[in-house]
């Protein structure tokens, strides 16, 4: 068993910096490769890991033989070029969200990993912020009963401008409700305990980008949204999607809604809430049935092993400790593939119900 582990970095833009930040200072391992074309990204990425070998080709640092596991942090649409050549080798591989952009390259990129044995682990990060962890695992013991609905709100800032301007591009990106999104949907998913069968989404781009073209191509990218999920089960996800609300102090509320109570995380604020129902019985004026909240709770969840916090509360830090301790103790991975390409499937299925303007079922994406 190896006592520190060797990173890669495919992809050195933003969050390439983001992993090597995280790498740096959770112990056992060092970032000892970068792999780049953009030379100002390279040049960026080698000052926080000034000991890195730079090469311009990542199949070059994949063949380098010194590495023992690979962080794939490239725009979303080079995501299956990058991964047919990574999990065609015996590395340990951590690939961003979203998995690829569209059902062909998602279909690939599973037949590829099927013939490999080493470990492929599919980054999620949002799964692993302290109140969002708690929230779901409370959900998951029951505390609030049988779940019956799941919401997301996200009120924040537009996107942040990204190397040759990629992300301003439903082409490139997917979209927004699968660049973003996907982790929201990841989410609902985790709470229900399966994957939603149809999705009816409304959205539209009203504000951002709205002036911008590049290479005389318009900005696309959807600011706004809200999309329903429903669950065999009888579940029901709504996600409730602003990039011009920034003026909010908690951005990001998850709300889990079950026949017993109520559970909801609050980020930035680390608050975790929670609420059960209470049967009033045969009051007057209350039908037989009712119920009214007690034993309100409200709690920071806050984890103080977090090393660096980072632009994820440190979500991603977790996660690194969780990938590299995996791979040192040889234990499968905690998020996979799967979860990869479910997130992305319901992200496509929205944005084909907003361009048609019709519930879309699952299986005619993914049957």
């Amino acid at each position: 068993m190896k006592s520190e582990l060797r990173y890669g970095i495919i992809g050195a833009g933003s969050m390439g910096r983001e992993h090597i930040e995280n790498i740096k200072v959770m112990g056992g391992a060092l970032v000892s490769a970068i792999s780049d074309p953009h030379k100002p990204s390279q040049e960026a990425a080698l000052a926080m890991a000034p000991g890195a070998k730079v090469f311009g080709d990542h199949r070059a640092l994949i063949d380098s033989g010194l590495v023992d596991a690979i962080i794939v942090a490239t725009p979303n649409d080079t995501h299956a070029a990058v991964l047919k050549d990574c999990l065609a080798s015996d590395i340990a591989v951590f690939v961003e969200k979203p998995l690829a952009t569209t059902v062909e390259d998602l279909k690939s990129i599973l037949a590829w990993d099927e013939k490999r044995s080493a470990m492929t682990w599919m980054g999620l990060e949002y799964r692993f912020m302290p109140p969002v962890a708690e929230a779901i695992a409370r959900a998951k013991e029951g505390e609030a009963g049988k779940i019956h609905q799941v919401s997301i709100r996200e009120h924040r800032e537009p996107f942040y401008p990204k190397v040759d301007n990629w992300n301003r591009f439903a082409e490139r990106t997917g979209g927004t409700l699968v660049e973003k999104c996907c982790h929201y949907f990841n989410l609902m998913d985790i709470v229900v305990g399966e994957q939603p069968v149809r999705v009816f989404a409304s959205g539209g781009q009203s504000v951002n980008h709205l002036d911008e073209k590049y290479d005389g191509k318009q900005a696309d990218m959807l600011d706004n949204a809200y999309v329903v999920l429903e669950y065999a089960n009888g579940a029901r996800g709504m996600l409730d999607l602003c990039m011009f609300g920034e003026g909010s102090f908690d951005k990001e509320i998850l709300t889990i809604v079950g026949d017993e109570g109520k559970i909801e995380s609050f980020l930035p604020s680390q608050v975790v809430r929670a609420s059960r129902r209470e049967s009033i019985g045969k009051l007057s004026g209350w039908s037989r049935g009712a119920s009214r909240a007690r034993g309100n709770e409200q709690k920071i969840v806050h984890n103080y092993d977090v090393k660096y916090m980072g632009h994820h509360y440190g979500a991603s830090y977790i996660e690194h400790t969780r990938f590299r301790d995996a791979i040192l103790n040889s234990t499968p991975a905690e998020v996979t593939l799967k979860d990869g390409v479910t997130s992305v499937v319901t992200g496509l299925a929205a944005h084909k119900s907003i361009k048609e303007g019709r519930v879309v079922e699952i299986k005619e994406l993914w049957g």
